[in-house]
């Protein structure tokens, strides 16, 4: 009788977790081959699977930058950081455009934002009926400032 209970103690301790992992409903692999492999499987032992079969396989990458394996291509591909590193480089000059609606600085900033060439004199006059809004203070930051930039758009 001992033997029942305790089989039924150790079972029930493995099929609750277990079922329940099966039940979660989340989907949280993002892309590549093991959420295509699991898709339409829901719950967290399919997840662990997938996010699993795209860290070791390395195949998320080749999905993201190939637009493939349920991965969408970036559109942009000038990085973040870039953008981050020419606004904090080039604060004052950027303001002086800005404020004037034209210039060197303002230029390479909406090439860098790749606006298009035919959008950037509506960009330059957006910026610059905004100044206020995007230099907040003397003591504004670069990232405040793209931030600023960014929710214009």
């Amino acid at each position: 009788m001992k033997k029942l209970v305790l089989a039924v103690v150790v079972v029930s301790f493995i099929a609750i977790p277990v079922s329940s992992c099966l039940a979660a409903n989340q989907k949280n692999t993002g892309c590549g081959l093991g959420s295509l492999i699991m898709q339409g499987n829901d719950g967290l032992a399919f997840q662990v699977l997938a996010v699993t079969t795209n860290g070791t396989c390395g195949n998320q990458t080749f999905g993201i930058t190939s637009g493939t394996l349920n991965c969408e291509q970036p559109k942009k591909f000038v990085s973040r950081e870039t953008i981050n590193s020419y606004v904090a480089d080039n604060m004052d000059n950027l303001a002086n455009d800005i404020a004037r609606g034209q210039g060197e600085y303002l230029n390479t900033l909406a090439v860098l934002m790749e606006v298009p060439e035919g959008s950037r004199a509506d960009f330059y006059a957006l910026l610059q009926s905004n100044f206020s809004r995007i230099y907040t203070s003397p003591q504004v930051s670069s990232v405040d400032v793209l931030s600023h930039i960014e929710s214009l758009m």
